[in-house]
């Protein structure tokens, strides 16, 4: 069985940073983009970052482009979100997302495109 689990949430306060961490078991994620998604509360789930399979390519968001780096260790099968300056709208339940039926495909920036998720971890900014 296919799982992701996020961890590395928290409570910081604005201008801080925090370090996610999305651990996947059950297949071989090396040949697979990951990314990560948030939802606010009230809001619907928005793109955050995808990393390609190899790690070399990346794309974000505008709201979190130049703050925000995803990355993967793929002999841990693990992808990391690092998040620096941190700002009170950052506030959210982080997701991470793969499509496991999806080897080697593009980057995509929709949640329809990927069909495993984790549980999602909670980010909290304070002013």
């Amino acid at each position: 069985q296919v799982q992701l689990i996020e961890s590395g949430g928290g409570v910081v306060q604005a201008g801080g940073s925090l370090k996610l961490s999305c651990r996947a078991s059950g297949r071989t994620f090396n040949n697979l983009a990951m990314a990560w998604f948030r939802q606010a509360p009230g809001k619907e789930r928005e793109f955050v970052a995808v990393i390609n399979w190899s790690g070399s390519t990346t794309f974000y968001s505008d709201s979190v482009k130049g703050r925000f780096t995803i990355s993967r260790a793929d002999a841990k099968n693990t992808v990391f979100l690092q998040m620096n300056s941190l700002r009170v709208e950052d506030t959210a339940v982080y997701f991470c997302a793969v499509d496991v039926t999806s080897a080697y495909s593009e980057l995509r920036l929709t949640s329809s495109g990927y069909d495993t998720w984790g549980q999602g971890t909670q980010v909290t900014v304070s002013s």
